[in-house]
């Protein structure tokens, strides 16, 4: 029995080969580059986090030591806060924002990460942000950080 012309499929197989090529390659971007995306906000979020941390603990000394309550010193806060940030290789008022108030330390950092993989069907730079607030010497849980 001899095959007619027109039912070969010859091709398919390289076509299969295509598109499954193609997948693969997507696949690998979402894998590499959310990785990287996963990173870089663990990395900013740390950093706030410790920033943070080493701002709320400038304490207005002077206050305790007449029994006032404890207050943050604003600009020993936000010094002690960029001097953390700033071991990591960012740059205050650049990269990053702390505001204090007289109980709380809020640091915002702002980072981007550039596409290896997936530039080509999307944004070639993703912003990733990472946040962190601490509060001192709270009497009262309905204040402190709040959004």
């Amino acid at each position: 029995m001899r095959r007619r012309r027109g039912d070969r499929d010859e091709g398919i197989v390289t076509a299969f080969v295509v598109v499954f090529a193609v997948v693969l390659i997507f696949i690998t971007g979402l894998v590499l580059d959310g990785g990287r995306i996963l990173v870089e906000y663990r990395q900013a979020r740390s950093v706030a986090d410790s920033a943070a941390r080493a701002g709320a603990q400038a304490i207005d000394e002077d206050g305790v030591r007449t029994g006032s309550p404890v207050l943050l010193d604003a600009g020993r806060a936000e010094q002690r806060a960029c001097a953390i940030v700033r071991l990591d290789g960012y740059s205050c008022g650049g990269d990053v924002q702390v505001a204090t108030n007289n109980d709380s330390v809020t640091v915002t950092l702002t980072t981007s990460v550039d596409m290896w993989l997936l530039d080509s069907v999307g944004p070639q730079t993703i912003t990733v942000e990472g946040n962190a607030c601490v509060a001192v010497g709270i009497a009262d849980v309905t204040r402190g950080c709040d959004p």
